[in-house]
């Protein structure tokens, strides 16, 4: 389960392990249309970084991320996120069987 450390009024800490991958790959599942962003970016991105970490709010896709915390790291200065390789190369399998749906979702949004 995630964990998150208050260092100082600024700074905290994020622990997260495979077990919220899953939590974040079945929100996500449930929710294909409203996380359609964050699906279709973690799946095309995360290879660039060996599918061994990623930068969420690089690219503007941690709805999903956020979603698995219950604090938005952005109200802080700084932030550490430790994860081990299972955490991304399970979200990135998860986000690689939703991709297409996800894909999908953004394209409708675009046409409508």
């Amino acid at each position: 389960m995630e964990d998150i450390q208050l260092i100082n009024e600024h700074t905290i800490r994020i622990s997260v392990d495979l077990t919220d991958a899953i939590h974040m790959i079945d929100e996500a599942s449930r929710n294909v249309k409203a996380y359609a962003h964050d699906i279709v970016t973690i799946y095309e991105k995360m290879p660039a970084f060996d599918y061994t970490s990623f930068c969420f709010y690089a690219y503007d896709s941690a709805e999903l991320f956020e979603f698995i915390l219950g604090v938005e790291p952005r109200n802080y200065r700084s932030f550490s996120l430790d994860a081990p390789d299972s955490f991304f190369f399970t979200l990135y399998g998860g986000m690689a069987a939703l991709y297409d749906m996800a894909k999908k979702c953004l394209h409708e949004d675009q046409s409508a």
